[in-house]
């Protein structure tokens, strides 16, 4: 198993390292944040030990980086902070584990082993159409590099969408999924939220594909 430990403090990312190696793992070290995105997005690791301080690039730019790329590398916050605030920031942005400093090796060594008995098939927390991308947390949404912004009716329709990719899906399913089922909706407000969607991205990408589409008479499909 490899593991990448991105943590600035030499002592501490050497002593994982070393404790690590003892228990017969592979360990990477980076010891700041750039270095240590550059090793998670180039290489293939089986867990990732995060520190959330660092130099160049903090830990939550890292994971959401990580995440928003499709890369599903369990990844095991670690901090000096405890407060109940950055852990949810940790989890919001794709961390699968915290750990607070300073913590027991054999914890550690627990939560690693949880973490990579894990299904490798795990709930996707982005969803990928080409070069169109949704982030389930943060709900951001990309395509060519660059951030979308949508309403949050948009984003519910464009993430059911992309749930079913290639799907024709009808204006009453999507009535059904993406209101409430005491609101009456016509289907012209459908048609009004996907031409809003399809202005923010297909139409201001005019050199790239349209990713979303009419199939007459029957709905809509993405992809």
């Amino acid at each position: 198993m490899k593991i990448l430990v991105i943590e600035d403090h030499e002592k501490i990312a050497k002593a994982i390292k070393n404790g690590l190696e003892s228990q017969f793992y592979a360990v990477d070290i980076a010891l700041d944040g750039k270095l240590g995105y550059d090793l998670a997005s180039a290489e293939n690791y089986d867990v990732i030990i995060l520190d959330i301080m660092l130099p160049r690039m903090n830990g939550l730019e890292i994971c959401q980086q990580l995440r928003q790329e499709g890369k599903q590398t369990p990844i095991l916050m670690s901090t000096a902070k405890s407060q109940v605030e950055d852990k949810i920031k940790g989890l919001n942005q794709g961390a699968d584990d915290y750990l607070s400093k300073p913590f027991d090796f054999e914890e550690l060594l627990a939560r690693i082993k949880a973490l990579s008995r894990r299904p490798p098939v795990r709930l996707k927390i982005v969803l990928k159409v080409k070069d169109l991308s949704l982030n389930t947390l943060s709900y951001e949404v990309w395509r060519n590099k660059k951030k979308i912004d949508l309403s949050k009716k948009e984003i519910t329709i464009l993430e059911y969408l992309m749930q079913h990719q290639g799907q024709v899906l009808n204006k009453a399913q999507i009535i059904e999924k993406v209101w409430d089922f005491d609101a009456d909706v016509l289907e012209n407000t459908v048609e009004a939220h996907v031409a809003s969607l399809r202005k923010k991205i297909d139409r201001q990408f005019p050199d790239l594909p349209p990713l979303i589409k009419t199939v007459r008479s029957l709905g809509y499909k993405i992809g």
